[in-house]
């Protein structure tokens, strides 16, 4: 299948303990990101405010609440975006009728929802989701695994690819640099999501800078 994708944007994570120190981050940033992330992690500690207030500040960014929702979708989507959220991730453990009410209420909001995939899952149960509407997934090394030493394999590439050829853009994240995005030319690429990389940078600016140049080196401006 040969599609020319869009060029892929870049989302700055919040995955902060503490509302201020996610605000510095953003502040310093914003004007360097596409997407804004209220992370799981922030989301614990501070609660829906977090996403009321990064929605207050920063009106014209697509703003994400990765509340990794498994179950009560209506009412979790309502919550985030009534906030203002743009997008909100489901886990992929959820049953489909979570999916399904979530996304229900997201359409409600001209909002949308992502597949957080974590864990065991099947390109059938992504056929199913793509039934039910859903267009966007989370493709990441999570937290551990990268701790781990896991790098992207050929095994992951080609996933993401069947993906990709199902009609399900990407969202792409865990410990990611610039050097990286070779790697996914061919995959139809929603977003970079780019946490600690970018927060605990030396130089954060330069840093997305990179990513920027990077990404306009493989997909055009």
């Amino acid at each position: 299948m040969t599609t020319q994708h869009l060029r892929p944007q870049l989302q700055l994570a919040l995955d902060h303990t503490r509302l201020d120190a996610a605000l510095a981050t953003t502040a310093l940033l914003h004007p360097h990101v596409d997407i804004i992330e209220a992370g799981t992690i922030l989301c614990i500690s501070e609660g829906i405010q977090a996403v009321k207030t990064l929605r207050q500040l920063y009106p014209h960014h697509t703003l994400v609440a990765d509340l990794k929702v498994a179950d009560a979708g209506a009412t979790l989507a309502q919550q985030a975006f009534s906030a203002g959220a743009n997008w909100m991730t489901v886990i992929c453990a959820a049953p489909l009728a979570t999916m399904s009410a979530a996304l229900e209420v997201a359409k409600q909001h001209d909002g949308d929802i992502q597949i957080e995939l974590f864990g065991h899952w099947t390109l059938n149960d992504a056929k199913n989701w793509r039934d039910l509407g859903i267009t966007q997934a989370i493709y990441h090394r999570g937290r551990d695994a990268q701790a781990s030493g896991q790098s992207w394999s050929q095994a992951d590439l080609e996933r993401m690819q069947a993906l990709s050829d199902l009609g399900i853009e990407l969202s792409v994240t865990g410990g990611i640099t610039p050097a990286d995005l070779p790697l996914f030319h061919a995959i139809a690429v929603r977003a970079f999501i780019v946490g600690r990389a970018l927060s605990e940078a030396k130089h954060p600016v330069a840093t997305a800078t990179a990513f920027h140049h990077a990404i306009d080196a493989i997909w055009g401006k």
